[in-house]
């Protein structure tokens, strides 16, 4: 069923403002403009909602019958379209991103941080996954937004880059290397290394970039998540090689962070979206926080 909402709207400001002159002038419309608008919806109900005489315009019973619901409908949707532009003008609502579990370790939270101190009153929703369960989230609509390596490009997704994370040695002190600038992939021989699966997007990486300059590395340990090789090397347990992200300078007591040469390994951090359809107001604050704050890693 179609509601003439200008002309219950009309109907209303007149029988609280008592006339049609006052009723246009709220409504900033001619009274010509009004008469129409309340002609069509009387013509559309089959009813008459108004007596109108030259000296004063009153409600039929009809017309006292239906005001309560017609003040309710304008009402509701006066609220409604407030609520909307709000959400518009500031970003309110809530949203859900997807991500890899190393942006949670400190890229992340300083984000949402600053989220909350601009949209105290957004909900977020953090799903952490592989850069392969990302993609499907937002591919699916689970998420509005991913944070994911950059991998092979998919027409669904809008892909943009973020940062370049170097993978970095990562030891606890005392430790042979520890004092060292930097270090060559070679200078890792013989060392004691925790290494993720080969099933993380981060070793896969590696392994082509390894293998690209002749490099080969053994590892006495392997886990399957980044933050279960930092935990390994601070029980000191072997040495890792992750992205520099992971862990920053000063997180973990003892804990040394040295750059990778010869070759330096990155890793592509992108933001995700779909491209069918627009972000809310909530993603839409966030994407663009996301894409102007820069990463120190």
């Amino acid at each position: 069923m179609k509601i003439d909402f200008d002309g219950v709207q009309a109907f209303v400001a007149i029988a609280e403002l008592g006339g049609f002159n006052k009723a246009a002038r709220e409504l900033h419309i001619t009274q010509t403009a009004l008469t129409r608008r309340i002609q069509k919806l009387e013509a559309y109900l089959g009813v008459r909602l108004l007596d109108r005489t030259t000296r004063a315009v009153e409600l039929t019973v009809v017309g006292r019958d239906f005001l309560p619901q017609a003040r309710s409908i304008v009402q509701e949707m006066t609220s409604a379209v407030e609520r909307l532009k709000d959400m518009s003008q500031h970003g309110r609502g809530n949203l859900t991103v997807a991500c890899i579990p190393t942006m949670a370790s400190h890229v992340l939270p300083g984000i949402i941080r600053e989220y909350a101190r601009r949209h105290p009153r957004n909900q977020v929703r953090l799903l952490d996954g592989t850069s392969d369960q990302v993609r499907t989230a937002v591919l699916h609509g689970k998420a509005e937004l991913g944070i994911a390596l950059a991998g092979e490009s998919q027409p669904e997704l809008i892909e943009t880059a973020l940062f370049s994370d170097p993978l970095v040695f990562v030891c606890r002190t005392p430790h042979p290397l520890q004092e060292r600038k930097t270090l060559s992939w070679n200078d890792m021989r013989g060392i004691e290394l925790v290494r993720v699966s080969g099933l993380v997007a981060t070793r896969v990486v590696m392994d082509y970039q390894l293998a690209r300059h002749n490099v080969r590395l053994d590892a006495k340990y392997e886990v399957d998540h980044h933050a279960t090789a930092v935990n390994l090397v601070a029980a000191g347990v072997g040495a890792a090689i992750l992205p520099a992200s992971t862990i920053r300078e000063g997180d973990r007591p003892g804990i040394r962070k040295i750059p990778l040469t010869g070759p330096v390994v990155k890793r592509r951090v992108v933001l995700l979206r779909s491209r069918r359809g627009s972000l809310s107001p909530a993603a839409e604050a966030f994407y663009e926080l996301v894409r102007s704050t820069p990463v120190k890693v």
